[in-house]
């Protein structure tokens, strides 16, 4: 047997095993989930899969993909029962887009750029939409509100709709902190606006330094974490609580934390 007819053989082993979980004779719980009651299960997967890229496990990388597979397995196979599609559907869909929007690999189109491939992607999905939907409606909802924004404002700039300078984004970005600081002053009811505004220029600034907002917002999540946990040990060293000490004595040893972390980042 060939490398291509095991690998053909063991997807559809996976395959056939969900159909045995939703079987009459299979497991109930499987059988008694929808595409609504496990939505957030691939969301979740996908999420873990990103934290194993970002670890640089790869042994845990390739049980999340696994995992992530499993769930595109199941919606698929739940689409068989109610007569929409099966997963071999969905492979051949995903074959025919990728050729169709890669025209320049598979259908002798010659590009000079990465953005000039990017603005055909454009250009050939919104043909593939065909339903007068504008493009920016075309980007889920549902996604992070920073990786959100950050779509939106890409997919925007590939129009030519951009600042033309990245410095010219501060400017921006200090307009919209006097106004945000304002409305805060007067307790105003549109601060939640003004902070959301704020938040859509911190991420214009981030794409235009090629910094990912996630992975950045995630990195001071992390970093405030591991700095929160120092400071809680070496509090019950003391023999206290965090919730007995004052704010003072906890600002003073959150600094000594983070002059111990900036001198190591100097030394390195």
């Amino acid at each position: 047997m060939s490398d291509a007819e095991k690998n053909k053989a063991s997807f559809a082993g996976l395959v056939e095993v969900m159909r045995k979980l939703r079987s009459p004779d299979g497991c109930l719980w499987d059988r008694e989930q929808t595409h609504q009651s496990i939505k957030r299960n691939m969301i979740e997967e996908s999420y873990e899969a990103v934290e194993a890229i970002d670890k640089g496990e790869f042994d845990s990388l390739k049980e999340e993909l696994g995992d992530l597979l499993l769930q595109v397995v199941f919606h698929s196979q739940m689409a068989e029962e109610e007569g929409k599609f099966d997963v071999y559907d969905v492979i051949d869909g995903i074959i025919e887009k990728i050729k169709r929007r890669h025209p320049h690999i598979f259908n002798g189109v010659k590009v000079k750029s990465t953005g000039e491939i990017l603005k055909r992607w454009e250009e050939i999905k919104k043909g593939e939409k065909n339903n007068g939907e504008n493009s920016l409606n075309q980007i889920p909802k549902s996604l992070p509100s920073l990786h959100y924004a950050h779509l939106i404002q890409q997919r925007a700039a590939r129009f030519g709709f951009d600042w033309e300078n990245s410095r010219d984004i501060f400017k921006k970005l200090d307009e919209e902190i006097t106004e945000f600081k304002n409305e805060v002053d007067i307790e105003g009811e549109h601060a939640r606006e003004e902070l959301g505004d704020l938040f859509f220029t911190l991420v214009n600034i981030s794409r235009h330094l090629n910094i990912d907002p996630e992975d950045a917002l995630g990195s001071s999540c992390r970093k405030f974490i591991d700095r929160f946990n120092s400071m809680e040990i070496r509090v019950k060293e003391k023999g206290m609580n965090l919730e007995d000490m004052p704010l003072e004595e906890m600002d003073r040893i959150w600094n000594q934390l983070k002059s111990i972390k900036d001198i190591g980042k100097e030394r390195k």
